[in-house]
């Protein structure tokens, strides 16, 4: 192997994913702190600087299984761009509560600007894409242009 090639295979398989940021566990307080806190504030303001996602599950559900890596794979595609979190809704009751998650998975998507829009259920991997590309960041899609 020559050495050009060697440095762009540890580049890519050693120092790329370094760089690349993992889904988030989110408690209550770290909602608190980073999203918005409810807890002393009525209206909807987002803390953060970049668009996230809350991923509401539970370890034992079927769908929340099948939806995890296909989280854990945008959240690399999104590096940068997008924070991805997940919230336990039996280790998070009180978040659970707050936001009336009764069904799961519930996924949250929060622009930096304006209201959260709250799904539940499994939805495909092109139409999360779709929905992060022109809910969260504002591009439009090859079908509306």
């Amino acid at each position: 192997m020559t050495k050009r090639l060697f440095a762009i295979f540890l580049l890519t398989c050693l120092v790329l994913p370094l760089w690349a940021e993992d889904v988030v566990y989110l408690t209550t307080e770290q909602f608190c702190q980073r999203i918005f806190d409810y807890r002393h504030n009525r209206e909807w303001k987002y803390e953060g600087d970049k668009p996230c996602i809350i991923d509401f599950y539970t370890t034992w559900c079927g769908p929340c299984k099948r939806l995890a890596p296909i989280m854990d794979e945008l959240s690399q595609t999104y590096c940068g761009e997008v924070v991805f979190y997940k919230a336990d809704t039996e280790r998070e009751r009180e978040l659970a509560y707050i936001f009336n998650i009764s069904s799961i998975p519930q996924v949250m998507y929060i622009p930096v600007q304006g209201k959260p829009m709250l799904l539940k259920g499994l939805y495909p991997k092109e139409e999360i894409v779709r929905i992060i590309d022109e809910f969260l960041l504002g591009k439009q899609s090859a079908q509306s242009k």
